[in-house]
């Protein structure tokens, strides 16, 4: 009898964490959603039970999770594992994500194209050109605009490198829109779909409003050496293949000027990337060796780093573009809000990409505590428009989004610190001299 009460107990025991590792096996693979020709995304929602009662632990986010749907809150969750050799494996947990689920991505869209220029750049190579060659950006038509020199680098000459800093450092939107006129449509999506994000939909500049057309059409580009040298003359390009026929609609209303226009709002003609995707491009930086050759990124090894180095820097860390003024963590709002909760936590480097507007609030991030040798990767979008009304100006970030992430990302964080690893991390990859 007492050996089946050791036994008995014994199973009780250990139950717990051998279901989590059967999870865990189960859930390495991405959601599977099927995306037709006319764009319509086919998908479930996925919601596994070990996150949802991990995150309802907290009195804070419980609250909100009653109210998932209204909020749109999607969550991916992406435990990390290494062996002995420090290879890493992941278990991905989801929380109410629908890649059918259309939210507006708002400065996420930054981060894939940030990357698809530095690729595009490393493929012209052999013509001199490289991240921080000088770059010309022309106008062809009324409504682009030109730029010749750029005050916030360390000669006044714009290039690839300096937008791609203030995109990850302060989201900036001129930066986006000269590296969107860089790349052009057609190469952006198809290269991005082609990597294995097929519902990807970048296709208009963002902060200044242009009709279609002008969307469709790029700026024409050159690429100078040091002496004023041509290397090359990119024409304004032109994407005439048509767009997806999608049906995506926002709110019960919004404003047209001072005019209440009581109805959704269309947003079939604006920016769509899912949380998935964005989530797996992040790793696809991160842990380039972790995806398939097929959805990796094609850059040397130094642009690797260099981007990885500048998704984890503070704006305040950055010479140039100097950002002085900013708040110190302000664009890490999966740990700290707003930026305004206090200090930052020592030792602690959070890689990710941020993106708010029409009342959303996203982050996709990847945590390296290089204190306490803990790593993960977290991503989140929620929806803070309580009146239902767009383009009023009047959304809850305060009051919801950002407290939601805050809590959201420290609970995952201390969850993690907790958590016993067979072999801890080495993460002397991401100790860089910021």
């Amino acid at each position: 009898m007492p050996i089946f009460k050791y036994l008995w107990g014994m199973i009780k025991l250990l139950l717990p964490a051998l279901i989590l590792g059967l999870i865990s096996c189960r859930t390495g693979r991405p959601l599977n959603y099927q995306v037709e020709p006319n764009g319509k995304v086919k998908a479930e929602t996925t919601t596994m039970s070990f996150l949802e009662q991990l995150l309802r632990e907290d009195s804070l986010l419980r609250p909100m999770l009653d109210k998932k749907d209204e909020y749109k809150i999607q969550v991916i969750y992406t435990r990390i594992d290494r062996n002995a050799a420090n290879e890493p494996t992941f278990s991905d947990f989801f929380f109410n994500v629908n890649p059918a689920h259309y939210f507006y991505p708002a400065s996420t869209v930054k981060m894939p194209a940030a990357i698809m220029a530095l690729e595009k750049a490393a493929s012209l190579k052999e013509q001199g050109i490289n991240k921080e060659t000088t770059m010309i950006t022309g106008s062809a038509t009324p409504g682009q605009t030109s730029v010749y020199n750029d005050p916030l680098t360390p000669d006044g000459r714009p290039n690839l490198a300096s937008y791609i800093r203030k995109i990850f450092l302060v989201s900036d939107n001129d930066a986006f829109n000269r590296v969107y006129e860089f790349l052009g449509q057609s190469y952006l999506n198809g290269g991005l779909r082609a990597k294995g994000y097929p519902e990807t939909e970048i296709i208009h500049r963002l902060q200044i409003s242009l009709p279609e057309e002008e969307n469709r059409r790029t700026n024409p580009i050159r690429f100078l050496d040091r002496q004023g040298k041509l290397l090359l003359d990119q024409p304004l390009a032109y994407n005439e293949a048509p767009y997806f026929q999608r049906r995506d609609s926002l709110g019960n209303g919004f404003m047209r000027g001072n005019t209440l226009v009581p109805q959704s709002m269309d947003f079939s003609h604006k920016n769509r990337i899912g949380l998935q995707s964005l989530h797996n491009i992040l790793r696809a930086v991160i842990f380039p060796m972790a995806v398939k050759p097929e959805q990796r990124f094609q850059l040397s090894e130094a642009d690797r780093l260099w981007l990885v180095k500048t998704m984890g820097e503070f704006p305040t860390e950055s010479r140039f573009p100097p950002y002085p003024g900013q708040d110190t963590a302000g664009n890490k709002i999966l740990f700290y809000g707003d930026g305004k909760s206090g200090p930052v936590t020592p030792g602690l480097r959070i890689f990710n990409k941020t993106g708010g507007a029409y009342g959303f609030l996203l982050d996709v991030a990847y945590f390296a505590d290089l204190t306490n040798n803990t790593e993960f990767m977290l991503s989140a979008v929620i929806y803070c428009n309580s009146d239902g009304v767009l383009n009023d100006d009047k959304y809850d970030y305060h009051t919801i989004g950002y407290p939601f992430m805050r809590e959201l990302g420290r609970k995952i964080y201390d969850y993690e610190r907790s958590r016993k690893r067979e072999h801890a991390p080495d993460l002397s990859e991401f100790r860089f001299n910021w």
